[in-house]
């Protein structure tokens, strides 16, 4: 419910925009006049006709006169479908097209994301975070992104105790739950409560160039946000059920669903296995697939910098590897451990503290081949796509036996 006494104020004016992007149904009033109700794309021709009257407008309840304009907006907009269709300017006018990021800058001040005219689609941006404020250093934690076509926005705090994330559509989807801060408490996870849908052509294609088949995206359940079509959902199942969902761009940006449980992705394909490969990504399990090799698990997250000389943490304060530790019962039963992860020294590193932590009696690993006279294939899918699925079942199979010793430590 908001109150105006002069339409003409630029904060007045910001809010209509955003009601009539909503497109919500709006009652108004001016002073000595008779309630009415206005289609939303009328609007704005119609408010310039009072333009000195006090004004008087709301959505979907009867009105109770408010003492000013609220600094939030939760409540108005608590049935939101936001539309990025043609909006008119005045009744008897043609429809002209609402820009995009306009949409998507509305919307995210909802939640308190300022926007300038700096925020330009295809690009990352740091901005103050409205949830920690950037912490004691007040710094910039929030990285925000449209992408190109302005369709869709995303950002994340990286401040360690914060970590809010969020997205926005400029098409007739409200915010994510997440958004706002609503966490579903039915329990258990679904693809629906997610909004997840099957890979359209797009993505479909995008794994295809990566030698990766439709069939191998089907059984281990790929999917996209729904509407989207450049963000991938890879489901994370226990037993059959949804346990986490990890996104991920076409420009390789990551970021995981709140709730996701901390464990391989995967581990159902390793149930049964005596023998065991892990890889440092998703994509990778997917390749090794294409090899022929199904007991593949990938490690949820990335790799760290450098392999750590302090001795192994206790299973409660090792929470960089809390995923090994959750699926111990899994790993407890295989006999090999191949570590097929990255060539580079942050994967090489991973490699040896997997190692540390699985016992390194029974881990084999990986040997990419040079791709030419300076450089090394990075990962499973670098050679999938450079030199076939058989020449990587056959590196695989050449597996050496896992010889660095830092500590024959074992979880």
């Amino acid at each position: 419910h908001i109150f105006a006494r002069n339409i003409n104020t630029l904060q007045t004016q910001k809010y209509i925009k955003i009601l009539v992007c909503l497109n919500i149904e709006i009652k108004f009033k001016a002073q000595r006049s008779k309630m009415r109700i206005i289609p939303s794309q009328f609007l704005c021709g119609l408010l310039i006709s009072v333009n000195n009257n006090n004004l008087l407008f709301f959505a979907e309840h009867s009105l109770k006169t408010c003492a000013s304009i609220p600094r939030k907006l939760g409540p108005v907009w608590s049935p939101s479908v936001a539309h990025t269709s043609k909006l008119s300017s005045s009744p008897g006018e043609s429809t002209i097209d609402t820009p995009k990021v306009d949409i998507l800058k509305h919307k995210m001040e909802f939640v308190g994301i300022s926007c300038d005219d700096s925020c330009t689609p295809g690009k990352y941006h740091c901005l103050l975070c409205p949830k920690c404020k950037g912490g004691q250093s007040m710094e910039k934690s929030l990285s925000l992104h449209i992408i190109p076509d302005g369709e869709f926005a995303m950002w994340r705090c990286f401040q360690t105790q914060c970590g809010w994330s969020g997205q926005a559509f400029a098409d007739n989807r409200e915010l994510y739950n997440r958004v706002c801060g609503k966490i579903k408490s039915s329990g258990q996870m679904t693809e629906e409560g997610l909004g997840l849908e099957p890979l359209r052509a797009q993505l479909i294609a995008y794994f295809n160039e990566r030698l990766i088949s439709e069939e191998t995206l089907l059984r281990n359940a790929v999917m996209q946000i729904s509407g989207n079509k450049s963000i991938i959902a890879f489901t994370y199942r226990r037993n059959g059920l949804l346990v986490g969902c990890k996104y991920r761009t076409m420009e390789k940006r990551f970021w995981q669903e709140k709730g996701t449980d901390k464990m391989l992705y995967g581990v159902d394909d390793i149930n049964d296995a005596s023998e065991v490969i892990i890889v440092e990504g998703e994509i990778d399990k997917l390749s090794l697939e294409e090899a022929g090799f199904r007991n593949c698990v990938s490690v949820p997250g990335g790799a760290p910098g450098k392999v750590s000389i302090k001795e192994l943490p206790s299973k409660e304060k090792d929470t960089a590897y809390q995923y090994l530790w959750n699926c111990k019962d899994y790993l407890d039963k295989v006999g090999c451990i191949i570590l097929a992860t990255d060539s580079d020294p942050p994967g090489q590193a991973l490699a040896e503290e997997l190692a540390r932590r699985l016992g390194k009696e029974r881990c084999w690993q990986v040997c990419w081949p040079k791709k030419d006279e300076s450089s090394y294939f990075k990962d499973a899918n670098e050679v999938l796509k450079c030199m076939g699925p058989g020449a990587l079942k056959k590196i695989v199979e050449n597996a050496e036996l896992y010889t660095k010793q830092m500590g024959n430590t074992r979880m």
